[in-house]
């Protein structure tokens, strides 16, 4: 659990225990959080069985979109980091064998994207 607590420390990281305490309800017997994401009003929560993105939608941010994704489904991911003049970072994520990336998420500077692929390769990867 080293790699986990030593990214703990970095901006846009969550705790575990703010993500538990908001998001406890969609984990399944024996799931446990490891690491989570804030991306301006999304979150990524990576736990020991999948990945959850959680999507706030509307201006409002009444709805709310969960996606899983089994680790062992993603047969592909991407990092482009920011620019001198693009100030975002962007991960993409293909899902099985998907020719386009299902998952296409811009970070901002607070989040250090390099951290993200980390831990989405310890678990896609083994």
């Amino acid at each position: 659990m080293g790699l986990f607590s030593a990214l703990l420390g970095n901006a846009g990281a969550v705790s575990q225990e703010e993500l538990i305490k908001k998001y406890g309800q969609l984990l399944t017997e024996g799931e446990q959080i490891e690491l989570g994401f804030k991306l301006v009003r999304d979150t990524f929560i990576f736990t020991n069985k999948r990945l959850i993105l959680v999507d706030i939608q509307g201006l409002t941010g009444s709805k709310t979109e969960y996606t899983s994704i089994a680790y062992k489904s993603i047969s592909r991911f991407s990092v482009e980091t920011a620019g001198t003049f693009d100030l975002d970072a962007e991960l993409k994520i293909w899902v099985s064998s998907e020719v386009h990336p299902s998952i296409k998420k811009q970070f901002n500077k607070s989040v250090n994207v390099y951290d993200v692929q980390r831990v989405l390769a310890h678990h896609v990867l083994k």
